[in-house]
């Protein structure tokens, strides 16, 4: 594995600082000694995360998962890892670390729903996907840290942080076409992919993300510090979204939380 040099971040660091900026900042509350390992994790999770925008079919986006199933398995089963930015970490925490491979692949068959182009059903299908995609990832960090995740609580906070997460992304999911707010209160609001930008709509899409936010897990703690972060930063997030009238499809919710990364490492470090 690549060490820092010259103060330089090691591949996995770099994609994560800039293409997962959130789960970044929590890194770095993390121990060095396990960072780079967390880092390998994040990386791997945002290569199969991206898989639908980054393919023009369906069926590519299956074979590029599969790749990635592939390629994992063959390091369960003995094989080195090709010489690949994110593999050869990813191998060198698998095996430093003894994480479980039935958590890729988890992750990695989560992954394929993106590829179907439907909505989740109602809220219950929303948090499903939620848990899917965020708990097992939230395990494998807290297993790299050497914290036991049946101990944590993870899946009502891993829950809570992906719907916070859809509901920031609607406008860009919604820009590709897709929507992934619940079919049945979509419906009911009348909300569509055509018109949820439109100023007529604001309000109906606020009542629907309202009715959300009331069912997500509220009170949820944890002692990885890792969790605490993210909690931490959901928090934030929320908060927001509340303050702003459950208005998600506004520009200012792209803005920073006033004193984010303060408030976060107060939440974190300190309490």
């Amino acid at each position: 594995m690549e060490k820092q040099k010259n103060n330089k971040l090691p591949y996995c660091g770099d994609l994560v600082r800039n293409a997962d900026p959130d789960r970044f900042l929590l890194s770095m509350f993390v121990p060095a000694q396990y960072r780079e390992d967390v880092w390998a994790v994040l990386a791997f999770n945002y290569e199969i995360a991206k898989t639908r925008e980054v393919v023009s079919e369906s069926t590519l986006g299956l074979i590029r998962l599969q790749w990635w199933r592939d390629m994992i398995g063959g390091i369960y089963d003995g094989h080195a890892a090709p010489e690949h930015e994110v593999l050869k970490p990813l191998e060198a925490a698998i095996k430093t670390r003894d994480l479980p491979r039935e958590t890729f692949e988890k992750l990695i068959y989560a992954r394929e729903f993106d590829l179907e182009n439907v909505q989740p059903g109602n809220i219950e299908g929303l948090m499903n996907y939620a848990d899917f995609t965020m708990t097992p990832l939230l395990e494998l960090i807290v297993k790299i840290m050497g914290d036991d995740p049946a101990q944590e609580f993870i899946q009502p906070m891993a829950i809570k942080s992906a719907l916070i997460g859809v509901l920031r992304a609607t406008p860009f999911y919604a820009r590709q076409g897709r929507l992934l707010l619940p079919e049945d209160l979509t419906t009911r609001h009348d909300i569509t992919i055509d018109n949820i930008f439109e100023e007529e709509c604001r309000k109906r899409v606020c009542d629907l993300v309202q009715e959300i936010m009331d069912e997500m897990p509220e009170k949820v703690s944890a002692d990885n510090v890792f969790l605490k972060g993210m909690i931490a930063l959901g928090d934030l997030y929320a908060q927001q979204i509340r303050v702003q009238g459950y208005d998600i499809m506004s520009p200012l919710l792209q803005r920073e939380p006033i004193f984010k990364v303060l408030r976060v490492f107060w939440k974190t470090k300190i309490l």
